[in-house]
């Protein structure tokens, strides 16, 4: 993962612990002083999203303890990951740019191209000038690469 992506969920998770862990106990213990816990609507939806923020610390524990984190600014050459690519269109012309990173911080509106995508496996190992041809379910898209980029 690159180190943008590290630190969002460093950031997410600390903000799970420090925020949202202690404001749902909070909440929990007042839902517990209205009575009946058999039909307490606030209880029981508390609890649930307990239950989600505990799912999610655990996750991103996993996520991040698991992590090798790479610097794309060390790296040059052919599309690898964390090469900031840009493409054309060779329909419409139309150019985008991506960053190809991991699938936990891919992020298609952002820019952020998960490497396992169809679009990014076609880009591994090719270079500026190159042009690819990428399955999609609404058919095959061709691509010009403008530029490649490490930063």
């Amino acid at each position: 993962m690159t180190r943008r992506g590290f630190v969002t969920l460093d950031e997410e998770l600390k903000l799970l612990k420090s925020v949202e862990r202690p404001a749902i106990i909070r909440a929990i213990a007042e839902a517990r002083e209205h009575g009946d816990l058999s039909e307490n609507a606030e209880y029981h939806s508390a609890r649930e999203k307990q239950s989600f923020i505990e799912g999610r610390i655990k996750e991103l524990e996993a996520f991040l303890s698991l992590s090798e984190v790479i610097d794309p600014t060390k790296l040059s050459g052919s599309i690898k990951f964390g090469a900031t690519v840009k493409l054309a269109d060779v329909d419409n012309d139309e150019e985008k740019t991506y960053q190809i990173v991991g699938e936990v911080e891919a992020n298609i509106e952002k820019g952020l191209l998960n490497m396992r995508s169809p679009l990014a496996r076609a880009l591994i190992g090719k270079d500026e000038g190159d042009s690819i041809d990428v399955r999609t379910p609404g058919g095959t898209r061709s691509y010009e690469i403008l530029s490649i980029r490490y930063i």
